[in-house]
């Protein structure tokens, strides 16, 4: 499935859009003469559509990183990739991560003084905005009424009908993604039409109430395969996976806790059937779809079929530079960029991961405190994306890599029971315990970092050690109330070495001038 899906995208010649608006992003015109009706026309076509949105996920267009691009106007180098500027939106603004370019707006991440004109900002609003397009056209196209008109019947109408649930997954990830970072996007369905009004903004606790229906329904529709050809595509583990990730921030969405509901979907997920690897180090290296038993959904990438400098590529090559040999990592080159501060560092027993194996870092000739946020050598370099197999073997392009990205993994949702089951939920606290134990003795290989006992602050730095660099950290952080307060500091928060709080309105990002400016139905959000 991971080369169907990409040979499949990059053979499907579906509309660019021009970044202007998210009426244009919104309103796919066809390029080339290549209409709906084309592409729809057989069975075959709806395939090569549903590639198409898995696709978007981890491509940046048709043809690689120089043309055919999505989204006009967007660089597929730097801000076209959807992980990577999610990455960026999750990660550099926080303790976890700082970078040394000087690119513009990469800085504002951990200076925390980001605009609506961040060029990186932009890219994940449109890039979000450009998947939701790719379902509603998909739904659109794939009604019993559509499949009847075209004498497509039988099994093949019987699968494109399964292919509806999936996307509709896709699309209340990529609401939930919008949820989560912009709080009150613009909001359009299958059911408004292509090239009518301006979309119209949905606030927060709405749209919340939506991504929540939609994977509810969907929930019982989508297959429970987790076989390796079923790899990467959506079942409803996934579904269960976002509801007990939106049910764990649902206090920050709506206003209104529901950790019995984060409890629930999260013990769902647990029982349905996935298992930990057995080595951490394992879960990042570029055979990581080989027996994957613990991630859930992931983004997967094909150093031959899916060649970008976002993903796991802009990753693996980010983090190398200094005194680090490239290719101890499968690599042609370091990109002299990412490095993380002492506030992840010193939450291990040690940083050269011989106690606790998640330490992953690089420390030879790499300072501790960081004195400048724009030089590689000042902070530790973190070497837990590889392109390198676990025989040691690198990969068969030495720039693009074969790992793939866990949207959802298992020990997520093992985190979440403990840390929803801690704040009121119906969950069992010795169950909980056992599941951050579960965790801990296979970091450590044995029992000895158990601990007897788990409040929040443990769960918080335990889905750090757990999670670090996988996109969870600010929203994490803003569960807390850690992220602009003063209660938590971290180096060069807010732009000043020792860390200062920033305004509480910088708990969501601005929507892009350019959107705001363009459809008079959108309010910036406060502060911005």
């Amino acid at each position: 499935m991971k080369k169907y899906i990409y040979q499949a995208a990059l053979g499907l010649s579906i509309a660019a859009i021009t970044l202007t608006s998210c009426e244009k992003v919104l309103d796919l015109q066809p390029l080339n003469d290549v209409t709906s009706e084309v592409v729809y026309s057989n069975a075959a076509g709806y395939k090569q559509s549903l590639a198409k949105v898995y696709g978007s996920f981890a491509l940046t267009g048709n043809s690689g990183p120089a043309g055919s691009a999505d989204i006009v106007g967007l660089d597929e180098g730097s801000n076209g990739d959807f992980f990577r500027t999610y990455w960026q939106a999750q990660e550099l603004s926080t303790d976890e991560a700082v970078i040394a370019w000087g690119d513009a707006g990469v800085q504002d991440f951990h200076n925390m003084n980001w605009t609506s004109d961040n060029p990186f900002l932009k890219g994940l609003y449109f890039k979000s905005m450009y998947q939701i397009t790719l379902v509603n056209e998909f739904l659109r196209q794939s009604t019993d009424e559509k499949l009847s008109q075209r004498s497509i019947s039988g099994t093949e109408a019987d699968e494109i009908r399964k292919y509806r649930a999936e996307v509709r997954f896709l699309r209340a990830f990529q609401y939930w993604v919008l949820m989560d970072m912009f709080g009150n996007p613009p909001f359009i369905t299958e059911n408004d039409l292509v090239g009518g009004p301006l979309p119209k903004q949905i606030s927060r606790a709405d749209l919340f109430a939506y991504v929540e229906s939609e994977l509810k329904d969907i929930e019982t529709v989508l297959p429970t395969t987790k076989t390796a050809d079923y790899y990467g595509r959506v079942n409803k583990f996934a579904a269960q996976a976002l509801l007990a990730r939106i049910y764990l921030n649902a206090q920050v969405y709506t206003g209104t806790a529901r950790n019995n509901d984060a409890v629930t979907y999260s013990k769902k997920v647990i029982d349905g059937g996935y298992s930990l690897i057995p080595n951490y180090r394992h879960l990042m290296l570029n055979d990581n779809n080989v027996n994957n038993t613990e991630s859930i959904m992931t983004i997967n990438y094909d150093g031959a079929k899916t060649q970008l400098y976002g993903g796991t590529t802009f990753l693996a090559h980010a983090s190398v530079g200094g005194s680090m040999n490239a290719s101890d990592y499968g690599l042609d080159g370091g990109w002299g960029g990412l490095r993380t501060t002492k506030s992840l560092v010193n939450l291990f027993p040690n940083a050269d991961g011989s106690t606790d194996k998640r330490a992953q870092f690089y420390t030879n000739g790499q300072t501790l405190e960081i004195s400048s946020l724009t030089t590689f050598t000042d902070g530790y370099a973190i070497t837990k994306y590889q392109n390198k197999n676990r025989a040691g073997a690198a990969g068969a392009n030495a720039t693009f890599v074969d790992a793939d990205i866990p949207l959802f993994r298992l020990a997520e949702m093992y985190l979440i029971y403990a840390e929803a089951t801690l704040r009121g939920g119906s969950g069992n606290a010795a169950t909980a315990l056992t599941y951050v134990n579960t965790l801990r003795a296979r970091a450590y290989g044995n029992t000895s970092g158990n601990v007897s006992s788990i409040n929040l602050d443990v769960i918080l730095d335990e889905r750090a050690r757990e999670l670090y660099w996988e996109g969870h950290r600010r929203t994490d952080l803003i569960r807390y109330d850690r992220f602009t307060t003063a209660g938590y500091l971290w180096p060069w928060k807010g732009g000043v070495k020792a860390g200062k709080s920033v305004e509480s309105f910088k708990n969501i990002f601005p929507l892009p001038s350019a959107d705001v400016t363009a459809n008079p139905n959108l309010i910036q959000n406060s502060g911005y």
